[in-house]
């Protein structure tokens, strides 16, 4: 019931920014104009994440869960209702606010979604949930941008957002629907203790600080895969046309459905050599991503897009799984939320600065960093391969 709740809700989220970015461009025909949604959605979300845990101590997740999703869906009835009205002159200010403030309801969702999981799955099944739940979500991301595409030939950008809205309201359902989960009401605890809370959880557990730093990297080294930056290394580098953008993205998600799927069919496997595995899926993620780089022709990229996702997953998966069981449930959902602080806080600044030197020294340099992040990161895996076991 989780997982399907979060798959509409998902769907819808990819449907909605389809819509809004179409809505903008069409009244602006501006690319920055356009920009700034992902820009805002980020920001927004950094915001949210900062203030979670604050929440976690006035319901049980799923509640919170349940209130975040149905807060969204009234938002968008309002953003729907407002294009609607309004008709081919809205405000695009008001537009951007109403983003915003999805984007802020949107931002705790994740982190629970993942703190939920071992509260409703025994900890011998976890690696195997979080297996079937990786595999289902990355598929929604494969066919949820071809969807939406395809759905703009048949629906016009405001008619899509009542798609979305219905969506919203049937993923709100389901999620309300959830068993309660143990919770610790903290109505003594500051706010500011309540804060740093999973910061000082981080700090203290040898393995959070290791997983900390990688994710740190990784965010620096997935920065590099952002739409502006690889739209200029199809059309810069490998000369071809920008469909090539999409096929890249596509094979991408399709490699990490069959990262997650290996890691399905062979639990066992991995959850004795979780260690083998995070250090090696982080080595050739660094090595295919350099191949990446330097690839002459758009099916050697291809080809190595779809091995990154493979590799990506088969080490993601362990390591989130190691995450979920170095410490309390109830320590979770801060832990979380502070680890998507970190890579949402540091993608940001790194799909900015990535961005000028693609400006400076050319697409392809931006990569040969990413590559570089990888490489260091299979380097602390590996110098403390033994926190994994």
């Amino acid at each position: 019931m989780l997982l399907t709740g979060q798959s509409l809700a998902d769907i819808g989220d990819i449907l909605y920014i389809v819509s809004v970015i179409s809505i903008i461009y069409r009244l602006t025909n501006s690319a920055i104009s356009t920009a700034l949604v992902p820009f805002i959605i980020t920001s927004s979300m950094l915001i949210s994440s900062l203030l979670t845990p604050i929440f976690t101590t006035k319901c049980p997740l799923n509640r919170l869960l349940t209130i975040s999703q149905g807060c969204k869906t009234a938002v968008l009835v309002g953003l729907a209702s407002y294009v609607e009205w309004v008709g081919a002159k809205p405000i695009v200010v008001y537009i951007y606010v109403m983003i915003a403030i999805i984007a802020l309801l949107d931002g705790c969702a994740n982190p629970i979604r993942q703190s939920l999981l071992p509260h409703y799955v025994e900890e011998k099944d976890l690696l195997r949930a979080n297996s079937i739940a990786e595999s289902v979500i990355q598929s929604i991301q494969v066919g949820s941008w071809f969807v939406g595409s395809s759905l703009l030939i048949l629906f016009t950008p405001s008619q899509l957002l009542w798609v979305v809205v219905f969506l919203f309201f049937l993923a709100t359902v389901l999620l309300n629907l959830l068993p309660d989960v143990p919770w610790k009401q903290s109505q003594q605890t500051k706010k500011r203790q309540l804060l740093v809370e999973g910061w000082q959880t981080i700090l203290q557990s040898p393995v959070l600080k290791i997983a900390a730093r990688m994710d740190l990297l990784e965010s620096i080294a997935g920065a590099a895969w952002v739409a502006a930056i690889l739209l200029v290394f199809v059309e810069e580098a490998l000369q071809v046309s920008s469909q090539w953008w999409g096929y890249l993205n596509g094979i991408f998600f399709i490699g990490m459905i069959i990262g997650s799927m290996i890691c399905l069919k062979w639990t066992s496997v991995v959850d004795r050599k979780k260690a083998v595995f995070i250090c090696g899926g982080a080595l050739l993620s660094a090595i295919f991503t350099l191949f990446f780089a330097f690839s002459p022709t758009a099916l050697l990229a291809l080809l190595c897009s779809f091995m990154i996702g493979i590799c990506g997953q088969l080490k993601n998966i362990p390591q989130q799984t190691i995450v979920q069981t170095s410490v309390t449930k109830e320590k979770l959902p801060t832990v979380y939320t502070s680890l998507n602080v970190i890579v949402t806080g540091v993608f940001g600044i790194s799909s900015f600065i990535l961005g000028i030197l693609s400006e400076w020294y050319g697409v392809r340099m931006v990569f040969v960093v990413s590559s570089m992040m990888l490489f260091v990161v299979s380097l602390i895996a590996y110098k403390n391969k033994k926190l994994f076991t």
